[in-house]
C-alpha cells in the first residue's frame, strides 16, 4: 500500500502517512503530524506540529464559493489539532485569503469548515457541525453536534451551543445558547469552572447578562448601564467589547 506526496511538498521526516493518503504540491506539514489513510491534504495547506488528520478528511480543497476565481489562498493550521474522520476544511478566497485553525482544537467527524473562517484555540466542535464562510469562533467554545452556523457569524469564547442549533446571530462569550430561534439559556458556569474561573468572576459575568437579557433595557441601553455602573474587569470588558463590535447583533434573551 502506497501513499502519494508531491515532490515539492515540504513534509517533515517525522510525519507518519497512512496508505492511499495524498499530499499535494504547495503544502507544508510540521513535525510529528499524523496523516491517516485516504486523507487528502490539498495545495495551500500550512500545518504546524503534532496534528492528527484522520481517515477520509480533506483539508485545503478549493472553496464552494462561486466568486472564487482560482486565487492563491491557504489553510493555516496551528499545533496539536485533531481533525477527525471525513472533516472538510476549505481554503480562503480573495475576501480574507486564508482559513485559520488555531491550536489544540478537536473537530469531530463529518464537520465542515468553509472558506475564510477563523477558529481560535481549544475549541470542541462535535460531529456533523457545518460552519459557513467567514465565521469566527473564539477560544474554548463548545459546539454541539449537528449545529448549523450561518456565514459571517461570530461565536464568543467559553460558549456552549446545544446540538442541532441554527446559529444565525452572534453568540456573546460565556453563555449557553439553544432553541429555535437560537436564544440565551444562561451562563456556561460548568464550562467556566473547568477553565479556571472562580466564583467572583462568574458572578460578574452573571451580573452583566442580567442587565443584557433579563431587564427592560435594550442591548445598547444595557451596555451603557454596565459601563457606567459596573467596575472595570476582564470579564466585563470581554462581554461589552464583543457586543459593541457585533455588526449582526447578538442572540435574543430568554
Amino acid at each position: 500500500m502506497e501513499y502519494f506526496v508531491h515532490p515539492n511538498a515540504k513534509v517533515h521526516p517525522s510525519v507518519k502517512i497512512g496508505p492511499f493518503a495524498v499530499i499535494e504540491d504547495n503544502v507544508v506539514i510540521g513535525e510529528d503530524c499524523v496523516i491517516d489513510a485516504h486523507a487528502v491534504i490539498c495545495s495551500g495547506v500550512r500545518m504546524g506540529k503534532r496534528n492528527h488528520v484522520f481517515p477520509g478528511a480533506v483539508i485545503g480543497a478549493i472553496p464552494q464559493d462561486l466568486k472564487f476565481a482560482g486565487e492563491d489562498t491557504t489553510v493555516e493550521i496551528g499545533d496539536d489539532n485533531s481533525l477527525r474522520e471525513c472533516v472538510t476544511i476549505h481554503r480562503g478566497t480573495a475576501s480574507k485569503g486564508k482559513t485559520v485553525i488555531g491550536n489544540h482544537n478537536l473537530i469531530m467527524a463529518y464537520c465542515h469548515v468553509a472558506h475564510d473562517c477563523v477558529l481560535h484555540d481549544n475549541i470542541i466542535m462535535s460531529n456533523a457541525t457545518q460552519v459557513a464562510g467567514e465565521v469566527e469562533i473564539d477560544s474554548c467554545a463548545v459546539i454541539g453536534g449537528g449545529s448549523l452556523i450561518h456565514q459571517f457569524s461570530h461565536i464568543g469564547s467559553y460558549v456552549m451551543i446545544q446540538g442541532g442549533t441554527k446559529v444565525n446571530k452572534d453568540v456573546p462569550p460565556c453563555v449557553i445558547a439553544a432553541h429555535d430561534p437560537i436564544s440565551f439559556c444562561g451562563i456556561n458556569s460548568v464550562g467556566l469552572r473547568r477553565r479556571g474561573f472562580d466564583n467572583e468572576q462568574i458572578a460578574r459575568i452573571q451580573e452583566c447578562y442580567k442587565h443584557i437579557f433579563m431587564s427592560n433595557m435594550n442591548t445598547s441601553q444595557a451596555i451603557a448601564h454596565i459601563e457606567e455602573n459596573m467596575p472595570q474587569s476582564a470579564e466585563r470588558d470581554l462581554i461589552v467589547d464583543f457586543i459593541k463590535s457585533s455588526p449582526r447583533g447578538i442572540i435574543k434573551g430568554i
